[in-house]
């Protein structure tokens, strides 16, 4: 594998291919198979991650009531309607974490193994 740099000279731009450490490549290759576990992971505990977001949702949108509504009354009927938007909620969330969470995990556990 090769890495392309770009070399400025004064009229001109020259592309020069520098080969890729072996070392560079190994990092490479582990990064890829750390995300493909993680993505195997999370499609195998769809259910868990769910009940996470589950309690999550709870969790934050009695906080967020709390925290907004000053009104006894108001605050006591919105925590009574807060589980409708729950299911689109939920579906949204969990397309999110199937999506982002692999690469994101992956990128901090790389940065917390690198001096």
């Amino acid at each position: 594998m090769l890495v392309r740099n770009k070399q400025k000279s004064k009229n001109s731009t020259a592309i020069v291919a520098q080969p890729v450490s072996q070392e560079k490549k190994r990092e490479q290759e582990n990064f890829q198979d750390v995300l493909i576990l993680l993505r195997n992971l999370i499609e195998r505990e769809e259910k868990t991650i769910s009940m996470i977001i589950d309690s999550l949702y709870e969790i934050g949108s009695a906080s967020l009531i709390d925290k907004k509504i000053n009104s006894k009354a108001l605050n006591g009927l919105l925590k009574s309607i807060r589980m409708f938007p729950k299911p689109v909620f939920k579906i949204i969330a969990l397309r999110w974490v199937k999506q982002k969470s692999p690469l994101i995990i992956t990128n901090w556990l790389f940065r917390k193994v690198k001096f």
